[in-house]
């Protein structure tokens, strides 16, 4: 009868638990949405050699164009209430955090590649010439949307990054690629934290930046450029 009472007790505990992670609510959610490249797959064809092992490539900040009143926000966390609470980034603007995912791609995959370069509004006529290379590497974020609604048992994240990229030449101030990609994530955990809120912000930037770099067309005019 003891043990019974005893179990039960243990049960309403780890419920009390589970729904204060899930049903907790705050005044603003902030996340780190860092992109590891370390376990990227990254496609023999966009390894570099030979001129281009030499060559710079320039990846600048990225331009939002999302319609919203504050670029800083990135999702919302539905709670179990229906109150909508804010998520932004971290030491950081989603801008940056897209361009630095490239960077680190770009490194994985064997490239140099700068952090410091012209800034650039995705028009040919305001390009500038990179000082210590031709490649430029710009984009837009279109759609960034990092959500979770709390619910019990589980908690579901959705996560969904639309962006395009662009290539160009920065001598000769033209545009001569450019491909747009789609990722989305989901999850459903027990739990609810803004270390997993990021993680999944992560990933599905991740997810994006593979994406652009599995068109065989883009690598090879990237390798045109870095050829010259």
């Amino acid at each position: 009868m003891k043990r019974s009472s005893f179990n039960f007790l243990i049960l309403t505990c780890m419920v009390t638990f589970l729904c204060f992670c899930g049903c907790a609510t705050t005044g603003i959610y902030s996340i780190e949405m860092n992109y590891d490249a370390h376990y990227a797959q990254v496609p023999s064809f966009m390894q570099p050699g030979g001129k281009e092992l030499q060559s710079i490539i320039h990846v600048v900040e990225f331009t939002d164009t999302r319609k919203i009143d504050d670029p800083l926000v990135i999702g919302r966390v539905i709670e179990s209430g229906g109150a909508k609470v804010l998520v932004l980034p971290r030491h950081t603007r989603p801008t940056l955090a897209v361009a630095e995912g490239v960077r680190q791609y770009l490194r994985k995959a064997g490239y140099n590649v700068s952090t410091v370069g012209p800034k650039w509004d995705l028009r040919e006529e305001t390009m500038q010439q990179a000082v210590t290379g031709r490649l430029l590497i710009g984009g837009v974020i279109e759609q960034m949307e990092i959500n979770c609604r709390k619910s019990f048992p589980t908690n579901t994240y959705t996560t969904t990054i639309k962006m395009t990229l662009y290539l160009a030449d920065s001598v000769s101030k033209r545009i001569v690629n450019q491909v747009t990609v789609q990722a989305t994530t989901s999850l459903d955990h027990v739990l609810f934290s803004e270390g997993r809120l990021g993680d999944q912000a992560a990933l599905a930037i991740g997810d994006a930046i593979e994406k652009v770099f599995e068109k065989e067309e883009l690598a090879k005019a990237m390798r045109e450029i870095l050829q010259r």
